[in-house]
């Protein structure tokens, strides 16, 4: 049955997925582009835009999918999808490791500065390429087990939100495991960080630290908005252990998801000094042949 408050919704989402993939094709042409953007930090960088890239557009593929079916007021399982909630719980386990390899890399270049090994491109796009099979790989059962089922309330295709394997698996692979990773690397570089302040050690050296360390602090605060906006879904899930939820509980958990993939997108394209230097350069560019035109035809 058709809410009021649905297709609305379903528009909100429509705005949000949208913006999403307008921010990180900006953010990739910038990294593509720009000389400055071409460093090993960047294209972990680039990784995780790519990874919001692709998220956002399967998710505008749901919302569509979703949009259709309430303006003609019909439930129908598309060929895709299962195909598309697949995608969507790969792309989510990959861009959450992405956050990962960026704090990664920053841990190794300052706790271990003389270990070149691991800060070389070739050993991170190897890093990138594992973390892209095992995201592939993690969720592939789903495909063929029957986990993934159509729910004609929600006008989605997900595993169902219950007391079963499947949820609980999708809980501790997507979120559980990459926030523990994340944490323990800022906590150990933080201690490392204070470790260092109170031995005798080159200020360079101190002020590089502190520099990735508050890298490290924006990446965990960008995955904590992740983190808040997706309680809904957790939420839920909790509920389903003690009560019946909500009919329309991936309707709601998915709002946030969108809204939250967007918040983290402008917090990655603000925060990201190169991005921001490139996108002022090009601004700065336009303007000056604004004023240059302005001047020939006055």
């Amino acid at each position: 049955m058709l809410e009021s408050w649905h297709i609305p919704m379903d528009i909100l989402r429509l705005l949000c997925t949208t913006m999403t993939i307008i921010i990180a094709l900006i953010c990739l042409i910038l990294i593509i582009s720009h000389r400055e953007c071409r460093t090993v930090p960047m294209m972990l960088i680039g990784n995780t835009c790519l990874t919001e890239l692709i998220c956002a557009c399967t998710a505008l593929s749901f919302v569509v999918f979703t949009l259709t079916n309430d303006l003609k007021q019909i439930q129908y399982e598309d060929s895709l999808c299962m195909f598309r909630a697949y995608i969507n719980y790969a792309i989510t386990v990959i861009q959450n490791h992405s956050y990962n390899l960026q704090a990664l890399y920053r841990y190794m270049t300052v706790v271990y500065p003389s270990r070149r090994f691991w800060q070389l491109r070739k050993f991170q796009v190897l890093l990138i390429v594992l973390t892209w099979i095992f995201g592939f790989i993690v969720f592939l059962p789903f495909l063929f087990t029957g986990y993934i089922i159509y729910n004609a309330e929600n006008q989605i295709c997900q595993a169902p939100i219950r007391p079963s394997f499947a949820i609980f698996y999708i809980a501790f692979v997507l979120y559980m495991i990459p926030n523990m990773i994340l944490n323990i690397i800022y906590l150990k570089l933080v201690r490392f960080v204070r470790q260092m302040n109170r031995r005798v050690v080159s200020v360079g050296v101190v002020s590089r630290a502190e520099r990735e360390l508050k890298m490290v602090k924006n990446i965990v605060t960008i995955t904590t908005i992740l983190i808040v906006l997706g309680l809904p879904y957790a939420i839920f899930i909790l509920m389903s252990i003690f009560t019946t939820i909500p009919k329309y509980h991936f309707r709601i958990a998915f709002i946030f998801v969108d809204i939250s993939t967007t918040a983290v997108m402008i917090g990655l394209f603000t925060t990201t000094d190169p991005i921001v230097t490139a996108a002022k350069g090009i601004l700065n560019s336009l303007w000056s042949s604004r004023q240059i035109g302005s001047d020939v035809i006055g």
